[in-house]
């Protein structure tokens, strides 16, 4: 099982981003997905979780400005970030609870991560 995230990249204050995340390999079912993200010299910390019957889970911080959506027929995991300030700025994590044969455990899968830049 892989997690590929895209969509980072350099932007100014203000400004939108929309991450992705495909989950790809050997899957049976994807349970919870979330974005994770990682500001410089500082420990890696929740943004937004979606459950598999749809339910979203924001942090504080990001809470009116980022919208976690999935497509279940796609495998995909996406993150619209709006109105981004610097304190934006980090690496930013895919991360599914996910399920590679019928009747096995749910597992943890981590995504390389995607730098996301705010800066004027």
């Amino acid at each position: 099982v892989q997690l590929v995230e895209s969509g980072g990249g350099l932007v100014q204050p203000g400004g939108s981003l929309r991450l992705s995340c495909a989950a790809s390999g050997s899957i049976f079912s994807i349970n919870t997905l979330g974005w994770f993200r990682q500001p410089p010299g500082k420990q890696r910390e929740l943004v937004a979780t979606v459950t598999g019957d749809g339910d979203t889970n924001y942090a504080d911080s990001v809470k009116g400005r980022f919208t976690i959506s999935r497509d279940n027929s796609k495998n995909m995991v996406y993150l619209q970030m709006h109105s981004l300030k610097p304190a934006d700025t980090a690496v930013y994590y895919c991360r599914g609870d996910i399920r590679e044969k019928w009747g096995e455990a749910y597992y943890d899968y981590w995504g390389q991560g995607t730098q996301v830049t705010v800066s004027s």
